[in-house]
């Protein structure tokens, strides 16, 4: 059961396209808005995890991962610092 609503104000000619739109799938303007929001929001979350890469920049992207990392100073300005909670006693 859908109870959350979600309320948004759109321009009649933005309202006049999503209702054409929706008309030619044999939705109501609901399902086709809900429908296409929830698509475009799961392409964005999928962008954020999946990415992909050609076959040169894939073993270039692995050899990162599986190298050795560099040099970072600011790892090693923070693991100098003492903890806040660390009584000294180890």
């Amino acid at each position: 059961m859908r109870d959350a609503a979600i309320n948004l104000r759109a321009l009649p000619e933005q309202r006049d396209l999503i209702d054409h739109a929706a008309t030619l799938l044999g939705k109501n303007r609901s399902d086709f808005m809900l429908e296409a929001a929830c698509d475009r929001a799961q392409a964005v979350v999928l962008d954020q995890i999946f990415f992909s890469l050609d076959v040169d920049k894939f073993k270039q992207f692995t050899a990162m991962l599986d190298g050795p990392p560099g040099p970072n100073p600011g790892l090693e300005r923070l693991m100098a610092v003492k903890a806040p909670w660390s009584t000294g006693a180890a």
